[in-house]
């Protein structure tokens, strides 16, 4: 694929995330997203054989990007683990408090909505939590070599269990539309990994 054509697939996908965030995928039309995107319905299905593959496409290219930012953050080892576990956290409740739409989770999105609609994006979500949840295992596990994150912590129980429970603050987020639910998720996780709630400050 030449560097044009790479450029008009990411365009319609990044367009297309941008439409679907704040509509959800269901209530948008392919006409909708090519009238966003600027381009004919003949562009769209050269790069997608349907709306369908267009949504495991966007996902896909949601967790790439997500994935390796998570990674750049965690590789940063200026500040121990458990400093770096606590940044993520605080990013995402900035994020999901924010206006920008840029920023909001795709996964609370859509896992309700596509995950009986579609095995395909079915796939995508769960392969991409699946990578997500690997990293902060990893980046627990790390915290408690580095002893900045308590030796009793099982890191993939760990994990797991948080991940559960910002996607669920978020979307009680979405239903109250206010900060309490993120509030007390940041409260939680400090309890979780033994850390002074002091932590839950903006790295």
């Amino acid at each position: 694929m030449t560097t044009e054509h790479k450029d008009v697939r990411q365009h319609i996908l990044d367009t297309g995330k941008m439409v679907i965030v704040g509509k959800g995928f269901s209530a948008v039309g392919l006409a909708e997203i090519l009238n966003a995107a600027k381009v004919p319905k003949g562009s769209f299905y050269h790069y997608f054989k349907s709306k369908e593959v267009f949504g495991e496409a966007l996902l896909e290219d949601y967790f790439a990007g997500y994935n390796q930012r998570l990674q750049s953050l965690f590789s940063d080892k200026s500040m121990p683990a458990a400093a770096r576990l606590m940044t993520y956290w605080s990013r995402w409740q900035d994020a999901q408090e924010s206006d920008d739409l840029t920023g909001k989770c795709l996964v609370v999105k859509l896992s309700a909505e596509v995950a009986d609609l579609s095995e395909l994006m079915r796939n995508a979500l769960k392969q991409g939590t699946e990578k997500l949840i690997a990293q902060l295992t990893a980046c627990i596990t790390e915290g408690i070599q580095d002893a900045s994150l308590s030796a009793s912590l099982i890191p993939e129980q760990t994990a797991l269990a948080l991940y559960e429970l910002w996607l669920g603050a978020t979307l009680l987020t979405k239903l109250r539309r206010d900060s309490s639910a993120l509030d007390q998720a940041m409260l939680t996780t400090c309890k979780l990994l033994e850390l002074p709630v002091s932590n839950t400050s903006n790295q």
